[in-house]
């Protein structure tokens, strides 16, 4: 049998202390299928941010455990196992956008190509800025660069932080058709945050977010 991509149990994260403390996430026990495709649904401020950062490792637990059978340990996930689209796409201001999508390539001794990255960056429908430089594009087309970055290196765990925010809805749309069919042709695991019921009806798992509480609602294994 093969194990899950991620597992948790009593999984929480709290900020601050005291009467000032926040609670990021109440204690969530769950597991990520190998191939998954997950939706986390809820408003803005409901903990979706917090559970993908402890997904990616990126930050730590207050209480509980994770961890990442089905790729190893967190010092395995980057720079190639586990890719982030954040919703503010942070690119390096130096850097063109074909050098920017091709970083992470770089990062982990991977071949870098022109086919590969100028591929990534034609589906969607970015060849035409390949050589500007980050403050050259509309925030828009950074969103996309930022897409292209996380696809190009095709990431065993895939997590997506509002990745169609910056985006109006046709293009939104397009750039998750296109994240989707990368995900299923390459089975890779996919998590997206989202508070928009148009993107999550897109995906087979669905799970919510209420007030730091994590709710699985069709197909979930969270508990």
């Amino acid at each position: 049998m093969t194990p899950p991509i991620v597992t948790a149990e009593g999984l929480a994260r709290h900020f601050g202390k005291g009467i000032a403390m926040v609670v990021g996430l109440e204690p969530a026990t769950f597991s990520i299928a190998l191939g998954e495709c997950i939706a986390l649904l809820g408003p803005s401020g409901s903990g979706k941010s917090t559970l993908l950062n402890l997904v990616a490792g990126l930050d730590e637990s207050t209480s509980g455990t994770i961890s990442w059978p089905g790729i190893s340990s967190r010092q395995a996930l980057r720079p190639l196992a586990v890719g982030m689209i954040h919703q503010f796409v942070a690119l390096i201001p130096t850097l063109t956008v074909a050098e920017n999508v091709a970083l992470p390539l770089r990062l982990g001794h991977q071949a870098v190509s022109d086919n590969t990255v100028g591929g990534a960056l034609a589906v969607l429908g970015l060849a035409a800025v390949a050589d500007r430089l980050p403050d050259e594009l509309s925030g828009g087309q950074a969103q996309r660069v930022g897409i292209a970055r996380e696809l190009v290196h095709c990431p065993t765990l895939l997590l997506a932080d509002e990745p169609t925010g910056q985006l109006d809805q046709a293009t939104g749309q397009a750039a998750l058709s296109v994240i989707l069919d990368h995900v299923r042709r390459h089975a890779t695991t996919f998590v997206v945050a989202t508070h928009d019921p148009a993107i999550a009806e897109r995906v087979e798992t669905v799970w919510r977010m209420e007030h730091g509480r994590l709710i699985p609602l069709e197909n979930g294994s969270a508990a």
